[in-house]
């Protein structure tokens, strides 16, 4: 199994925003951590250090870490088999898990006088996608903290490898609402219908991926912009 495909399935299986778990594994740990590391965590670009991923399987209630992240059956049933001074061995090491909040099952309340923030993530990859996607009801609400752009009006998703090193498959990008962008600025673009996350050139749209060739704009295509790439 790949980790980061199941802390995400972890997190949405509890319904909890990842600026929710971040504030968990904040109040859990001693580094601080914004929603951006939870996204990091879920698409591979980062892992989360052994202290934070002990909060994670708390928060989420993972009580067979072999089973959760590996698809290793339990072998909790090989216990009868062994002698009474086996046994005793294994609930000394069992009360000794107890013992340690990491490993000890704690219900989770999710306190805060924090008022969520929430902007439109678009469900549609632009690099690329396809229609005005923009006119459709097609996203969620994303939670978002103090970390992200004040002038985000909203967010999506990145496609594919184009955009590398700066933007990432699958990486969450905020947007500015406008209908123009400078030469030399990352913006979200319509071409002939379908949408992209690219670099404003002369008379081109440029891939940062030096493997991708610029698009090359001509009088008969239709071109728009939907905003700013801010981060």
């Amino acid at each position: 199994m790949i980790l980061s495909e199941v802390l995400a399935k972890l997190r949405t299986d509890k319904r909890l925003k990842q600026a929710q778990v971040a504030r968990y594994v904040s109040s859990h740990t001693d580094k601080p951590i914004t929603f951006r590391a939870v996204s990091y965590w879920e698409t591979g670009i980062s892992q989360p250090s052994i202290e934070q991923f002990f909060a994670l399987c708390d928060l989420y209630e993972v009580k067979d870490i072999n089973y959760t992240f590996r698809g290793i059956e339990d072998n909790y049933k090989n216990i009868l088999k062994l002698n009474e001074l086996g046994k005793s061995r294994v609930e000394e090491y069992i009360s000794l898990l107890l013992s340690n909040s990491f490993f000890s099952y704690r219900e989770y309340q999710y306190e805060s006088n924090i008022i969520p923030n929430y902007i439109k993530l678009y469900d549609v990859s632009v690099a690329a996608g396809t229609g005005n996607f923009l006119d459709n009801d097609s996203y969620e609400d994303f939670e978002v903290d103090d970390t992200v752009p004040h002038e985000t009006d909203f967010a999506v998703r990145v496609g594919g490898d184009s955009m590398m090193p700066r933007f990432v498959d699958e990486q969450v990008v905020f947007v500015k609402s406008q209908e123009w962008v400078d030469v030399g600025d990352i913006g979200i673009f319509s071409l002939n219908g379908d949408s992209y996350i690219k670099k404003l050139g002369i008379g081109e749209l440029i891939s940062l991926n030096p493997m991708y060739e610029p698009i090359k704009l001509t009088e008969m295509d239709s071109v728009y912009v939907y905003g700013k790439v801010l981060g």
